[in-house]
């Protein structure tokens, strides 16, 4: 497979000389060159590819940066007025969703100046998403081994859950465990929530503890070598009520659903709508989110289990399936793995069990 540069010059410029395209945002520049750096550029041309990088990342991207030319620079506009001079370039697509109106006009107004027009369309924002909607071998090969660390921080953690500790403390421990296993960070701030604010789907760990009959929902990932994983597993302390267990039956067999139908071809909104029409049956309004998301070198990424997103299911992409049911004030259940689209279905990339565990 072509590295994500040549892909992108393919789908965007292709022998046009006179084109190219300027990658400004710091994720992207990341994604197409696995160098991590909060300033630069990379330019992009039909004939070469240039990491432009100020004295604090030069040397550095020197070693490390790949499928591109690292240049150094004291001002990057004077520096991308003279390779663009140089290579004849005429127009140049920015990124205009990651750009600042500011930022803009100053690069329309540089431009200019060496008579060239800045293109402020979205056709490199969308090139840029059509290109990390469809994972790699080797991004789907990353993405599972920060699940791995996930999978291990979610065994680990098991022990840690008795009465009386606090979200926070389970949530810190969560964190260093995966550091201690090799996460450069965690992938998100990560959510442990317990009783009564499981019905918070995006809950900030507390000094709230736990108690016995508490259910305890865990939403926790790794980020390893830039890539991201997401899981969420909600577990039970002692016991568990008749009405709790129907509940939490009740998102299994919609998470489950969603696993056994899945296919490239399925428009997204379909494949929440197989997970909506089972927990809206029997708990109407308690479902209030997205089915899922793309996961990859964000946490958040294209495409969406939506009723808002009618966008094709297609093989390689990586996309959450994660049904919930959040009872106001009382508790709340979500389940979440990773699911790769595959040529006739999916495979999920997580590894830890979904049936109740009750502790």
């Amino acid at each position: 497979m072509k590295n994500p540069v040549e892909r992108l010059r393919e789908a965007l410029i292709g022998t046009d000389s006179q084109k190219a395209a300027l990658v400004f945002s710091e994720r992207n520049r990341r994604y197409f060159t696995q160098f991590p750096a909060t300033d630069g550029a990379l330019l992009i041309t039909a004939e070469k590819s240039y990491l432009l990088m100020d004295f604090r990342y030069e040397e550095a991207a020197r070693y490390r940066a790949q499928n591109c030319e690292v240049v150094g620079f004291e001002s990057l506009m004077e520096k991308l007025q003279g390779l663009l001079t140089q290579h004849g370039i005429k127009a140049v697509f920015l990124e205009t969703e990651m750009l600042s109106v500011a930022q803009a006009k100053r690069f329309e107004a540089a431009f200019e100046k060496v008579g060239i027009q800045a293109l402020l369309t979205t056709q490199l924002d969308d090139a840029i998403r059509s290109l990390r909607m469809i994972k790699s071998p080797e991004e789907v090969a990353k993405i599972e081994a920060s699940q791995e660390i996930t999978d291990a921080a979610f065994s680990h953690i098991l022990p840690y859950i008795k009465e009386g500790v606090t979200e926070r403390a389970l949530a810190l421990e969560l964190e260093f465990f995966m550091r201690k296993q090799g996460a450069e960070n965690v992938a998100f701030e990560l959510i442990v929530a317990a009783g009564k604010n499981g019905s918070q789907c995006h809950a900030v760990p507390s000094d709230n503890v736990v108690h016995k009959g508490d259910f305890i929902t865990m939403d926790t990932g790794a980020l390893l070598d830039g890539y991201h994983s997401d899981m969420t597993r909600t577990v039970a302390l002692s016991q568990v009520s008749a009405e709790q267990k129907a509940v939490y039956d009740t998102v299994l067999k919609a998470h489950l659903a969603v696993i056994d139908a899945v296919k490239p071809g399925m428009a997204c909104n379909e494949v929440d709508k197989v997970a909506r029409d089972i927990i809206e049956k029997d708990y109407p309004g308690t479902f209030g989110h997205g089915l899922g998301h793309g996961v990859g070198f964000e946490i958040h990424e294209w495409p969406r289990f939506s009723r808002l997103d009618s966008t094709p299911c297609a093989e390689g992409m990586v996309i959450t399936d994660e049904p919930g049911i959040y009872l106001t004030g009382r508790y709340g259940v979500r389940i979440e793995d990773m699911l790769l689209i595959t040529r006739d279905g999916c495979r999920s990339l997580t590894k830890s069990p979904k049936e109740l565990i009750t502790l």
